[in-house]
């Protein structure tokens, strides 16, 4: 049950009950009228916009209205309270009963509260990481794995049916370069001395077993070979060998994707699929002959002073028509992008999102150009940029890794400090801010430390579990008995604790409706701080503790307060790809 939802329904009805109209007679627009948690909780439970969104619409003034819909809610079997406040809020205060009888559906839902039927079951493609296969994962792809596979499971909670995709880069230029890479190392493997890497190759030590497994496979026969023999056998073997280790990286961090589209296929069997979309946005007149104007700045690789063939993406919200073929008639990278979108428009796809690093800042627009042009402006395309994460230790710049001769690399970072701290941190702030992973900190036990404090949140009310039992004999609850007791949940830090356990639906829609898992991060800690707030005031005040030895039937009701929040940590940390821990130590 999302409460807000709840009372949204009401205000409306409540607003038919006026039988308002704008001006004109015609029916009300709606879609403005926000009902959410006030931003200060003495305020109230719920607060509304509607009469200041609609006063226009109807001439009145917004606190006249206030006041016309406020008589209404007054009326309201579960309204404490309506008041009036500034401009034509209106805040509404809710009664006990109807917290507890909430207490009693979540604890009834179990895990399975805050799942939602927003999505209704719609197709929605997420795509992320998609590095190069040139070399170990780095923790700039970290971030943008953990952002991703977060959103792919937000969407999942939220009813979307997702499908978790990476794209392989295995058909530029950068794989040849690693795969001279390897045959370097191939040769090292053999017994030269290869002395120091040429500049352009991949300096990294990741790259030794390749060479290896090169030797054992084909001894010394490559050496003999053409260049170009040698890279059409030894291409395959590196990219088997990196996708092998990037998906073993991303596995340490609990990150596993449905699907692995390869690049290549789209150039197979002569670019059949680079082929057929362009033929598709040349019927929808979206293709012409012609030159573009040298760009800005430095020239790209792709850019001719020649007619070729082009995307007439101004037309559908680029800033410039972009290549699709060189004048000598080879496909631009570009083409290569188009046919990849038609290819998961064509799978049923009518929702995309692009998880890509800050870096890729260019390709939204004519990402979103292709969108429009392939499906006729029925698909949504999203893209996500997630910006740079700088790694400190005790403050203090962490250096460059041995392993991959450039960076440090997410599989150092993961094998250091755990998965669920990474997971957890890399989304305590939105994708598109800086972060900075201070080493010491994400592993400190304190409040400072988010993670920590939800994960020991987590185990407190497991504590408080096995105190039940040691101390009254309760060692399962009854869920159907437990919720008969909530009316003796009368306390006002209980009822506030019941307030933002109520909040997560909304928060679970919210943050999959803008995609922005962080919002989960950020709601998890609140909820965590909210329930050791709890913890401490039983600790200073007996009345207020979870186990009353004397008295049963509060012990239990305050058992299922606590299950509930326990559920929905569980919930929320299962969605974050975290542990929810039942102890720690």
């Amino acid at each position: 049950m999302n409460i807000f939802a709840d009372f949204s329904a009401r205000i409306e009805k409540a607003l038919q009950e006026i039988d308002l109209k704008d001006k004109d007679g015609g029916n009300l627009d709606l879609s403005r009228i926000a009902v959410e948690p006030p931003r200060d909780a003495s305020h109230g439970d719920i607060a509304t916009n509607a009469a200041m969104v609609l006063s226009k619409a109807v001439g009145k003034n917004p606190r006249e209205l206030a006041g016309i819909i406020s008589d209404i809610l007054k009326n309201d079997p579960d309204v404490e309270a309506v008041e009036v406040a500034g401009p034509g809020f209106i805040n509404l205060r809710l009664k006990s009963v109807y917290w507890q009888r909430q207490l009693a559906l979540m604890l009834d839902e179990g895990t399975n509260f805050g799942r939602s039927q927003l999505g209704q079951n719609e197709k929605v493609n997420v795509e992320y990481v998609s590095a190069n296969p040139t070399g170990p994962m780095h923790v700039g792809h970290c971030r943008g794995a953990v952002v991703g596979d977060v959103l792919a499971n937000l969407l999942s909670f939220a009813g979307y049916d997702v499908t978790k995709e990476y794209y392989i880069n295995d058909a530029g230029a950068q794989i040849d370069v690693v795969a001279k890479s390897a045959f370097l190392r191939y040769r090292e493997a053999l017994g030269e001395n290869i002395g120091e890497i040429p500049a352009g190759l991949y300096p990294g030590d990741y790259l030794i077993p390749v060479g290896e497994k090169l030797a054992a496979d084909f001894g010394a026969s490559l050496k003999d070979m053409p260049e170009d023999e040698m890279l059409a056998l030894v291409r395959p073997i590196v990219i088997d060998q990196m996708l092998d280790m990037i998906k073993d990286d991303l596995q340490a961090l609990k990150v596993e994707h449905e699907l692995f589209f390869s690049e290549r296929t789209l150039h197979a069997n002569h670019a059949h699929a680079i082929r057929s979309a362009i033929n598709a946005l040349t019927l929808n007149g979206h293709v012409y002959k012609g030159k573009l104007p040298p760009p800005k700045g430095q020239l790209p690789e792709d850019w001719e002073d020649r007619e070729q063939t082009l995307f007439r993406s101004t037309e559908v919200g680029d800033d410039i028509d972009r290549p699709l073929m060189k004048s000598d008639g080879s496909f631009t990278y570009f083409a290569a992008d188009v046919a990849y979108f038609k290819d998961k428009f064509d799978r049923g796809f009518k929702e995309m999102i692009y998880v890509l690093g800050a870096d890729h800042g260019g390709y939204v627009k004519r990402l979103e150009a292709v969108a429009r042009a392939i499906s006729g402006g029925s698909a949504k395309l999203t893209v996500l940029l997630c910006q740079m994460v700088k790694l400190y230790r005790d403050g203090e710049p962490v250096r460059m890794s041995k392993r991959s001769g450039e960076f440090i690399t997410l599989r150092e970072v993961v094998d250091e400090v755990g998965s669920d701290p990474v997971r957890f941190m890399m989304l305590y702030r939105k994708n598109d801010m800086p972060l900075d992973f201070d080493f010491a900190k994400v592993t400190e036990q304190s409040k400072d430390n988010p993670v920590f404090y939800v994960q020991y949140a987590s185990a407190r009310c497991y504590s408080v579990f096995r105190q039940a039992a040691e101390q009254m004999g309760i060692t399962e609850l009854n869920r159907d008995e437990v919720s008969k007791y909530f009316d003796r949940l009368t306390d006002d830090s209980e009822m506030a604790l019941m307030r933002k356990l109520a909040e997560y639906p909304r928060v679970i829609e919210a943050a999959a409706t803008h995609q922005e898992p962080h919002r989960l991060a950020f709601y998890l800690y609140d909820l965590a701080s909210s329930f050791h707030s709890q913890w401490n005031k039983g600790s200073e005040n007996p009345d207020l503790r979870f186990i009353k030895v004397n008295d049963r039937e509060l012990t239990l009701a305050r058992l299922g307060l606590v299950q509930v929040v326990s559920d929905v940590i569980a919930s929320g940390l299962s969605v974050v790809g975290v542990v929810a821990p039942t102890e720690m130590r």
